[in-house]
């Protein structure tokens, strides 16, 4: 006869359990890359948010998990969500038990806490019909094929001249060993867009945390100069794109365009099969540009247990409450944006 299930929080410093926790993961197939037990050590330690990385367990085995987070913030709300700072998210389960009993912690955390809501970011199904939805994002993802000039053949043709024009331009991509040419371009596009920067030490953290599951490739011109880059994650058989940033010289180069086919070429080369070009916005600039790629949008099943407010929140660029502020935003010295920038997006999650 089988023990009971037990719920129980994962201690970010215990690396055996750590470990346990990934391996679960790894052979999940409703697991995600963002269900890693190491985002639980990058968002304690970078932004300060108590963390509630919770699992499922009966007889020494883990049933489930669901990895949480708090973020308290007197402009964007208070929530716990399933995950700050990840497009995918929820419980990833063996069974409906183990599935139940995870949510029902859950909620009965974000209440404990005084949330205003609990969140889901789900990448599959909603699991909830009666909770509120987010129909705001899709996300895209599209088969790798095994051969290069198939996957070449497989871009629309103006958007496959854009590669070849890359190319024909000189530009080069090359692996980086840590973060700051990355950031000096993400910071730079972000600034432009209006919207505030995730600090330095976060993206540098995350190649510390992951390794050599997360990379940065930066695209540089004849003359050697930075004009594009990504950092990216690779989980099982997939590649997930993640941050980017751009030099305002990278649109005439076509360096957005080759950095990406470079990514995808290299991703196929070491046999992966999945090329996840993440969440957009609907209506966006780079949601047509994945279009534009012939990726098809996917729904993003976000759900929401709202205890303190009457509707689903609405904290992106998208709200008009936060245009003067965007705005304003892009107008600041560099340098100042990027101090500011990082007391402003811890809260945002």
């Amino acid at each position: 006869m089988s023990s009971p299930l037990r719920i129980a929080q994962l201690a970010a410093k215990d690396m055996a359990l750590s470990s346990r926790w990934d391996e679960f993961v790894l052979a999940h197939r409703q697991a995600t890359f963002f269900h890693r037990s190491g985002w639980q050590r990058v968002i304690a330690s970078v932004f300060g948010h108590r963390c509630f990385f919770l699992y499922a367990e009966r007889d020494g085995a883990i049933e489930g998990v669901l990895p949480l987070a708090e973020v308290k913030s007197r402009l964007f709300g208070h929530s716990v969500a399933s995950l700050p700072f990840a497009v995918y998210g929820g419980v990833a389960a063996l069974n409906d038990e183990a599935a139940a009993a995870l949510e029902a912690e859950a909620e009965k955390i974000a209440r404990g806490q005084g949330a205003e809501h609990l969140e889901y970011r789900n990448l599959g199904p909603a699991r909830h019909a009666d909770w509120p939805r987010q129909d705001l994002y899709v996300t895209f993802r599209k088969a790798i094929l095994p051969d290069e000039e198939a996957n070449m053949l497989a871009i629309p043709r103006k958007q496959r001249a854009m590669v070849r024009k890359g190319m024909a331009n000189g530009l080069k991509a090359e692996i980086d060993a840590n973060a700051d040419r990355f950031f000096d371009l993400y910071a730079d596009n972000v600034l432009r867009h209006g919207t505030p920067a995730m600090p330095r030490r976060y993206f540098q953290a995350l190649l510390d945390e992951f390794g050599a599951d997360a990379e940065v490739l930066t695209v540089t011109g004849p003359d050697g100069r930075p004009l594009s880059s990504v950092l990216s994650f690779y989980f099982r058989d997939e590649v997930l794109p993640y941050y980017a940033g751009d030099d305002e010289a990278a649109r005439g180069l076509a360096a957005n365009d080759f950095k990406y086919w470079e990514l995808m070429r290299r991703a196929c080369a070491r046999g992966l099969k999945v090329f996840d070009y993440g969440r957009s916005k609907q209506g966006t600039g780079p949601y047509a540009f994945k279009k534009n790629w012939g990726f098809e949008p996917q729904p993003l099943s976000y759900e929401y247990r709202l205890f303190k407010r009457d509707a689903v929140p609405q904290n992106n660029p998208n709200n008009p409450k936060y245009q003067l502020m965007i705005k304003a935003w892009r107008k600041l010295p560099i340098g100042l944006a990027n101090w500011l920038g990082p007391f402003i997006v811890k809260n945002l999650g």
